[in-house]
């Protein structure tokens, strides 16, 4: 993945420090951060999202012509943690103050969780009413995540012991394929969006999608670098899987509608079934033994299913918006797309 670009002082003085030999950052780079009154404004502020997702794309799979030794460099991580404290707060800021949840009640905590995300539906208007360019636009956004679909998550097997191990191996299994390239959820991906006539080279359009964007890959990878935050990582994935299966057969359906071919669909109509078993697994087996093993994290498990849920309404408030006012939801639509 080649570095991208720059979107303010603070992103363009990482950038020039990483085409360098591993070292010292520049003394101003962490003062650089502006004033951010409320939580959404740490949301849509793309020289900070930038900024935390360079420092985080050094742990998977790099920048061409960027020094590996950068990865665990002392103050490239300072310079992360000042940004993750922001994040975090603006995090518990969106999310409001949660009940208390004993560690009994966080499988029937989260269905709770899944079924209130009542916020306008992007799965419902894609199915219906997108466009090709909308469609398409929305696949180039997701490409950031779904390019390497599941590795964020896979950082919390190391973290857990028995059942909730268990389960969650369970879940990334499917996720990779049962180790078979053709149905790892990632490849099913990249040749819908070769279908679609689009890039499907990881990151190729990093410099094309918005703050909000950034901020849903950002959000697993925070909970993913931490081991304090394995529950939130945890209750992140139970409610991307309890809140999956509808929105894909959706998403699959508006592709149909649009003419899409069977192996443009696949991936979406791949989510439906597997998605389906997996809210079980993910909710019961996973999350709440994890509670019960660990009743002390069952609140962060809350934590991460409510970030995760509210983060995403933000994403698609973000696209709705632009499309229903007949805009691109990307910074360079032209740049971004091959038809």
């Amino acid at each position: 993945m080649r570095l991208p670009s720059p979107r303010g002082p603070m992103s363009e003085a990482l950038c020039d420090a990483l085409s360098e030999d591993p070292g010292q950052l520049p003394a101003a780079l962490c003062l650089q951060l502006p004033p951010l009154d409320h939580a959404t404004a740490v949301f849509t502020d793309a020289d900070l999202q930038l900024t935390l997702a360079i420092c985080y794309e050094l742990h998977y799979s790099g920048f061409d012509g960027v020094s590996d030794r950068w990865e665990w460099n002392p103050a490239l991580l300072a310079l992360r943690a000042r940004l993750e404290h922001h994040f975090e707060a603006a995090l518990e800021d969106l999310v409001g103050g949660l009940p208390s949840t004993p560690a009994a009640t966080v499988p029937q905590r989260l269905r709770e969780l899944a079924d209130a995300d009542s916020g306008p539906s992007l799965a419902k208007y894609i199915q219906r009413y997108a466009t090709q360019e909308q469609f398409d636009e929305f696949v180039i956004q997701r490409s950031i995540y779904h390019l390497r679909e599941a590795d964020p998550h896979t950082w919390g097997i190391p973290r857990l012991t028995g059942r909730a191990k268990a389960a969650l191996l369970e879940i990334q299994i499917d996720e990779y394929g049962s180790g078979r390239l053709a149905r790892m959820h990632a490849e099913m991906f990249r040749v819908t969006m070769e279908c679609l006539g689009l890039d499907s080279t990881y990151g190729a359009y990093i410099d094309v999608v918005p703050a909000i964007t950034l901020a849903t890959n950002n959000l697993m990878s925070f909970f993913g670098l931490h081991r304090r935050h394995r529950g939130a990582l945890l209750g992140h994935l139970a409610a991307f899987e309890m809140t999956s299966a509808v929105p894909n057969r959706r998403y699959g359906n508006g592709l149909r509608r649009l003419g899409g071919e069977p192996a443009a669909t696949a991936y979406y109509d791949e989510h439906v079934e597997a998605d389906s078993v997996h809210e079980q697994i993910a909710a019961h087996d996973m999350c709440g033994s994890f509670a019960q093993e660990n009743p002390a994290e069952a609140e962060d498990v809350i934590f991460g299913a409510a970030c995760c849920l509210a983060v995403d309404q933000l994403f698609a408030d973000h696209l709705l918006g632009y499309w229903e006012r007949d805009e691109s939801s990307l910074l360079q639509l032209e740049a971004a797309t091959s038809r």
